[in-house]
């Protein structure tokens, strides 16, 4: 799925040498990938898809977003999103926390039992949930910018997150992890 539109997406670009996205925001849009339960192995075609409409947005003569990092997450979280969906009953969490594993510890430390945990629960989390968690907390992006992003108002996003934290600590508490 991802893969067919990265590779267009190289295609359209190659030669060009400007990268619409710099390290930093690769690394996050990696990370959010990640987090949405995108396999490492699909990652690159993943931040190749976000490149792609960054520059199609360019094409078709829309101004760039006001602020490239926070519409790159958040496509990147739409694009999580959409692979989750359809893979939803073949991802395997040890491909997800092996992709989280390297990202947050490329020494090759193991995985804490509270990061397994926190893992299988942002897995439960619907996905409107799961979309405003990833992007706070680990895309570290503002309230402010999650709403702009989304189209939807800042107390959407907060009520979101307030219940996605409540279910998280609930299951947290009911594994003893806590």
């Amino acid at each position: 799925m991802l893969r067919g539109r990265a590779r267009r997406g190289r295609e359209a670009h190659a030669g060009t040498g400007d990268d619409p996205l710099d390290a930093a925001q690769e690394r996050r849009v990696r990370a959010v990938l990640a987090l949405g339960g995108v396999p490492q192995a699909d990652l690159p075609d993943g931040v190749q898809q976000v490149r792609l409409r960054l520059l199609e947005r360019a094409a078709s003569g829309r101004e760039a977003p006001r602020d490239v990092s926070a519409w790159a997450a958040v496509v990147a979280s739409n694009l999580a999103m959409d692979w989750h969906r359809a893979k939803r009953r073949q991802e395997r969490l040890g491909e997800r926390l092996a992709a989280l594993r390297q990202l947050e510890h490329p020494s090759g430390e193991d995985t804490s039992v509270l990061s397994v945990a926190v893992a299988q629960g942002l897995d439960e989390l619907p996905d409107a949930q799961r979309q405003v968690v990833v992007l706070r907390f680990y895309a570290d992006l503002p309230v402010r910018s999650i709403a702009e992003q989304l189209g939807v108002p800042e107390g959407t996003v907060k009520s979101r997150l307030h219940t996605a934290v409540r279910a998280l600590r609930a299951r947290l508490h009911e594994d003893e992890v806590v």
